[in-house]
């Protein structure tokens, strides 16, 4: 004899949960580009814009290391000193390679 089984709840809980976890995973924006929504009032969106130095495809470097001097207060205490003390160096990493990869 056969006997039919039924799903237990936590088994199908912990189903639903992991798709949960991919779906909103694929959604989520590099980290990059979350730190650079700051950035876009001034220099454009993606980094590319009127008005104010393009960032867009600059080398990740360059980015990095203007970041860091302006967070040194090397330039100065100007608003980019401001914003650039409110990240961490994987911050500013992650921030100038996406801004890199723009076009």
């Amino acid at each position: 004899m056969h006997q039919r089984t039924t799903p237990r709840p936590l088994v199908l809980l912990g189903i639903a949960l992991a798709c949960w976890a991919s779906a909103a995973s694929a959604q989520t924006p590099p980290v990059g580009r979350l730190l650079a929504s700051n950035c876009f009032q001034c220099h454009g969106t993606n980094g590319k814009g009127p008005g104010f130095d393009t960032l867009a495809g600059k080398s990740a470097s360059e980015l990095y290391k203007e970041m860091k001097e302006f967070q040194s207060g090397k330039e100065g205490q100007n608003i980019m000193a401001k914003h650039a003390m409110g990240y961490t160096d994987a911050q500013l990493r992650a921030l100038a390679d996406w801004l890199s990869k723009q076009r």
